[in-house]
């Protein structure tokens, strides 16, 4: 990023912000990014009003399958939250800036805790499609990083810490809220691959042997740009289909939306609890 881009972002941020904030008749601290299969969890949001991405400055349009493409404010169990029905993706063409810049959007407004979701292939063979998994931590060194180029002083330094990514008080929420439900929650490494293409078997192996228990395509520059302009995060992934390798069947989209839509209850109701815990807890 030039530092003439470097200025153009800032001011396509400071556009967005701007159109977002006559929106924001409560302000929500909490925002939550719905993966690939979850859109229909949006409509958890009551007193809803839906904000095309189209007609957000900076904003692209989504265009993955399952990928509603829009902003969601409103009261999600009384609480005020942002909800982005959709998110973008690097393999979809826009680079880095782009897509995290919904994230810088955000902090701008105010939100200062992220929950992200995703859709991910299972590397435990102990997994299941429709396992749920808290991240504990990530692998994301084989992909740039969303922090190249100049740094935006205004949301943090040049050199952030990465010790802990996602929250440890905001896990225990979740670990808590899904044992209080009697809904079962793994807890592992998030593996982040730049796609679109699933990665071979032999990728698959490699990644395993470096400690990682799921495999995605979002979540981690989200991540560490949240972080960078210090937002708490916590991300849960849908284990949608067991990875290249792990069975001894082809890898397609469509099964991932469809895992997706069968434990969408489920993730509603671990979300709800999450909300209702983190919102006790900031009141």
């Amino acid at each position: 990023m030039s530092l003439w881009s470097q200025e153009t972002e800032l001011r396509l941020i400071d556009s967005a912000a701007d159109y977002l904030r006559p929106y924001w008749t409560r302000q929500p601290r909490l925002a939550i990014v719905l993966g690939s299969g979850l859109g229909a969890m949006a409509d958890a949001v009551s007193r809803a009003v839906s904000v095309d991405y189209s007609d957000i400055p900076g904003f692209a349009a989504a265009t993955v399958a399952g990928h509603h493409g829009r902003l969601v404010i409103g009261d999600w169990d009384e609480v005020p939250v942002v909800v982005m029905q959709g998110r973008f993706h690097y393999y979809e063409g826009h680079d880095l800036p782009a897509v995290v810049r919904p994230m810088r959007v955000l902090q701008r407004l105010g939100v200062t805790t992220v929950i992200l979701t995703n859709a991910a292939g299972g590397l435990d063979p102990d997994m299941a499609p429709g396992d749920l998994m808290l991240l504990s931590d990530h692998l994301g060194f084989f992909s740039e990083s969303p922090l190249r180029g100049p740094n935006l002083d205004l949301f943090g330094e040049r050199f952030i810490d990465q010790t802990q990514v996602y929250d440890r008080a905001l896990r225990r929420i979740a670990i808590e809220s899904a044992a209080r439900l009697g809904l079962p929650l793994r807890e592992g490494v998030y593996a982040y691959s730049r796609g679109p293409q699933y990665e071979t078997p032999a990728e698959i192996r490699a990644l395993r042997l470096l400690g990682a228990d799921a495999v995605g395509m979002s979540t981690v520059p989200e991540a560490i740009v949240a972080r960078h302009g210090g937002q708490r995060v916590v991300a849960i992934s849908c284990i949608s289909n067991m990875a290249a390798g792990m069975l001894d069947q082809p890898l397609n989209h469509q099964e991932v939306m469809e895992v997706g839509q069968r434990v969408a209850n489920r993730t509603i109701r671990l979300l709800s609890a999450m909300i209702e815990s983190w919102g006790e807890s900031n009141d």
